[in-house]
């Protein structure tokens, strides 16, 4: 077994990709040629595209889409060859507009484009270890200023807090309406942004009083899990393979790419943190963390950390790791879960 497969396994217990989409187009007239086609492309490959004419139709010219974007044409039957290296990870739909005489038809197919990159396990030396509450339903975890703010789920009993994270001692908490499961915080351009569960609404706080200044709807119909920034844009999570791309500004998504280790989509990506030009995200109910490039969607590194859990008696198995927090300042990062009795300090190393 390929070692990127072991560490996939990790995160996923059990591959669960299947082939590509096998069904022949739409209509009858004509199909893509998939005969040649393998289970997954990757990132590297270049794809072939013939046409099948099963009523040997005269065709003068052939137009290629890949997510409804045209990216060329060719004469008559000649194949069409297209590079996949700028496409996102995750299912492509092709499609081929075959012009014959005065008259038009399309095929459609559909790929999946996967990782060619092989993760690697990463090492992770704990550096110190902190009280955290057992009480905290943890969801969102991120160090401003040097200060750690946590935001809890569960609905009446979820909260914003600024506290010491030696001591716990609690420097300011916002209690949500009893309606709300919080979820996910990130700080960027002195706001402080918060998601909520199965709501569909988020908050926007001032980042220095923690005052309420705006509510927003999701712009989708999903769930609000994670969140994180790189300085222009938040990242965030909804449950799925899916990290969307937000723009802090409208709240609107601009962009998403799918998480990927090797051919195996990763599901469940959930609390997420930007630290060195990554993505570092808990896997729902797995004791890991895998590093993302934000860029692709691709795992590049694993933190395999079921130590933390073994090092305390008092959770259970539904108490999940869930927290992320790079402090610059250390240039350490703080772990911790649901309802764990401990926060624990890192560093991390190839």
């Amino acid at each position: 077994m390929k070692k990127y497969n072991f560490l996939t396994i990790i995160l996923l217990g059990i591959t669960l990709i299947g082939c590509g989409d096998t069904k022949k187009g739409e209509n009858s007239l004509f199909n893509i040629d998939d005969s040649a086609f393998p289970a997954h492309f990757k990132q590297q490959e270049s794809i072939s595209i013939g046409i099948l004419n099963p009523n040997s139709k005269e065709i003068d010219s052939v137009a290629y889409f890949i997510n409804d974007k045209k990216v060329g044409s060719t004469k008559g039957t000649e194949k069409f060859k297209y590079a996949l290296k700028d496409q996102k990870l995750g299912y492509q739909y092709l499609k081929a507009t075959v012009y014959f005489g005065s008259d038009s038809s399309d095929a459609t197919k559909r790929i999946e484009l996967v990782s060619n990159i092989e993760p690697k396990l990463l090492k992770y030396k704990v550096v110190n270890t902190y009280p955290h509450d057992k009480q905290a339903f943890t969801e969102g975890f991120e160090f401003y200023n040097d200060t750690l703010y946590e935001s809890t789920g569960q609905e009446g009993a979820s909260h914003i807090k600024k506290y010491d994270y030696k001591t716990g001692k609690i420097y300011k908490q916002i209690d949500l309406d009893k309606e709300y499961f919080g979820e996910g915080i990130t700080f960027i351009g002195g706001k402080l942004f918060q998601l909520t569960y199965k709501n569909k609404k988020g908050f926007i706080y001032d980042a220095k009083t923690l005052k309420l200044e705006k509510t927003f709807d999701y712009e989708k119909e999903i769930e609000g899990w994670g969140m994180t920034n790189d300085g222009k844009y938040i990242y965030q999570t909804d449950g799925t393979e899916k990290i969307w791309k937000v723009d802090p500004a409208t709240q609107k998504m601009v962009d998403y790419i799918n998480v990927y280790s090797g051919d195996s989509k990763i599901k469940a990506i959930n609390e997420l943190e930007w630290i060195n030009g990554k993505i570092y995200t808990n896997v729902w109910f797995k004791d890991a963390i895998a590093v993302v490039n934000p860029a692709s969607g691709a795992v590049e590194g694993i933190l395999n950390m079921p130590d933390l859990r073994k090092s305390m008696t008092d959770i259970t198995k539904d108490d999940v790791l869930n927290g992320i927090a790079y402090n610059p300042k250390t240039k350490t990062i703080f772990v911790t879960g649901k309802n764990w009795s401990k926060m624990f300090e890192i560093r991390v190393s190839e």
